[in-house]
């Protein structure tokens, strides 16, 4: 018998290491495949279908002390539920965006209106720099 001068164990260590390697690659790429759609401003129709998630980013100002808010009429709980969001600074011009999440319940149409404010309360669409958005969203 031949004696290659690596032991059974190391080379059962190197493909466990290997395959180990292999599969944190894979579960990389998969990550960025499955990740949330992310719609800017502009994106008026979003067409998703049930169970995705997705978010809207809009340009935050917090130092004019705005905020986004989903307003009324809320969009259909049946089609499209709300999960929460979060804050990303970047470089200029771009500047920080709030990320508004989602997930898309069933089949149906909703439309998701989002407005920016300061006070946001009663009256909120009616302050001075008030600012919204309008989406139609598509889960099908």
């Amino acid at each position: 018998m031949e004696h290659s001068g690596i032991s059974r164990g190391t080379r059962t260590l190197v493909i466990v290491v290997a395959i180990t390697a292999l599969l944190i690659a894979l579960h990389s790429v998969f990550s960025q495949l499955s990740a949330p759609e992310v719609y800017d401003a502009d994106d008026t129709e979003i067409a998703v279908s049930p169970g995705d998630r997705f978010s809207v980013r809009v340009t935050d100002d917090p130092a004019g002390g705005y905020r986004w808010i989903i307003a009324e009429p809320r969009p259909d709980p049946a089609v499209l539920k709300a999960t929460g969001g979060h804050l990303a600074t970047g470089p200029p011009p771009a500047g920080p965006a709030r990320y508004l999440a989602f997930e898309a319940v069933r089949a149906g149409r909703t439309d998701l209106r989002l407005l920016r404010c300061r006070l946001c309360g009663p009256g909120a669409a009616d302050e001075a720099g008030a600012r919204s958005l309008n989406f139609r969203v598509t889960v099908g």
